[in-house]
Order: C-alpha cells, then sequence, then structure tokens
C-alpha cells in the first residue's frame, strides 16, 4: 500500500515497502521543502512527478550507479575533451542549467522539473548542495549538468545538451574532478544507454542503501570552484 506522506513529519516509510509496479514507488505528498528533499536523499529516495500529479518519491531496484574509477571515455569523446573547443565550469549558472533542463524534450510529454521543482533545487543550490556543471562555447551554454553532493556521493539529476556531445563533456569531467575528490558513487537512478556507455550498472536496492550507510557523512576533498 502506497505510503501518504504528511507536511508536519519529514519521515519516508522503509525502501523494502516501495511498489514493485510501478517500480521503486515508495511515497506520495507531502512538499519540497529544503529539509524534505534532504531527508529523502539520504534515506535512498528522489521525487519524480508531472504537473498535475501529487509529489511521487522512487526507490527503484536496481538502482543505476557509476562508480567514478570505472569511468569510460570513448576514444571520440577523449579526443574532443583534449580539443579544448569547449569549456566546462561548476556552480557558475545553477539556475540557467536547471531552466534548460527542464525545457520541452522532443521525446517526452511535458516535464517533471516543474516550477515549484525548480524553485526547491535552487534553494539546496543556495546552502551548497545542489551543484551544476556548465559546458560552454565561446561564452555561450551549450550544455550541462545538475545534482545533489553530500558526503562522498553525488546525486545526479538531469542533464541537457545543445551541441554535439556537450553533455557527455560535462558529465566525464564531473566525474574525473568526483574521482580526485574522493567521492564512492554517482546515483544515476534510472538506466540510459547514454550513462551505461559511460560504464554505469545496475546494483539492488539493499547494496545501495549500504553505500548510504557508508559513505553520506564520510568527507569528501570537493572543490566547486575548481
Amino acid at each position: 500500500m502506497l505510503t501518504w506522506l504528511q507536511r508536519d513529519s519529514l519521515s519516508f516509510p522503509p525502501l523494502e515497502r516501495a511498489l514493485r509496479e510501478p517500480n521503486g514507488l515508495l511515497a506520495a505528498g507531502g512538499d519540497l521543502s529544503a529539509e524534505r528533499l534532504i531527508q529523502a536523499y539520504r534515506h535512498g529516495c528522489f521525487p519524480w512527478f508531472q504537473d498535475g500529479q501529487p509529489i511521487l518519491w522512487w526507490s527503484p531496484d536496481p538502482r543505476t550507479v557509476l562508480v567514478p574509477s570505472e569511468l569510460h571515455i570513448s576514444r571520440s569523446l577523449a579526443k574532443l575533451m583534449r580539443q579544448g573547443r569547449y569549456q566546462v565550469t561548476f556552480d557558475r549558472a545553477f539556475a540557467d542549467v536547471i531552466q534548460a533542463c527542464a525545457a520541452p524534450r522532443a521525446y517526452a510529454d511535458g516535464t517533471w522539473i516543474t516550477t515549484d521543482m525548480q524553485r526547491a533545487y535552487l534553494e539546496l543550490h543556495s546552502r551548497g548542495i545542489a551543484h551544476s556543471v556548465e559546458v560552454w562555447q565561446d561564452e555561450r551554454l551549450i550544455g550541462g549538468l545538475y545534482g545533489l553532493a553530500m558526503g562522498q556521493l553525488f546525486f545526479g539529476e538531469s542533464m541537457f545538451s545543445r551541441a554535439d556531445n556537450a553533455s557527455k563533456v560535462g558529465f566525464a569531467t564531473l566525474v574525473e574532478h568526483l574521482q580526485r575528490w574522493g567521492f564512492a558513487l554517482i546515483d544515476c537512478q534510472m538506466p540510459t544507454q547514454h550513462l551505461q556507455s559511460f560504464g554505469a550498472r545496475s546494483i539492488s536496492r539493499t547494496e545501495f542503501a549500504s553505500h548510504l550507510r557508508r559513505h553520506l557523512d564520510q568527507p569528501s576533498g570537493a572543490d566547486w570552484l575548481a
């Protein structure tokens, strides 16, 4: 049975109570306050819903993740990165990145990054928890992604691209930095061919929860101004 969250409580049901169909639906309701979002990620779930739906919280099984040390970069992408045609920055234009990620996609009907969702993650960014990666060409924003950093874990949310391989350059650069900073795992949530090409793989919900317990409160060497 689906659990409905109350606004006066930040608690979530145990992950094992997530539904099998649809895969990983754990709870509904609540709000998008910074405190609840932080608790959600620490618990092992994330919000994903469309306009007109209640807030839905998910913990899929299996979970798609990428170990930074297992990053695979294709020869063509490595060549593009060496050419220096694109410039990559961190936290320079978070609002622009999340707005671009929310733009309509040809393959999707609507967006889950609603105005309320954007506002919520902007608040997390102001608290130093949510971060953006920007990819530029001649000072024009052509790609990027955003997510949350907690302890030695990075929780990826969404990416966009306005030029060939721009989001790939941004993601690969991020992963290289996360590896140097001592991050243990990147949460990719759901499998895509794009992420699997980088070396992302699936683990069980139980294993993912173990990573949360081991790495959430461990310090990293992150320097988002690097």
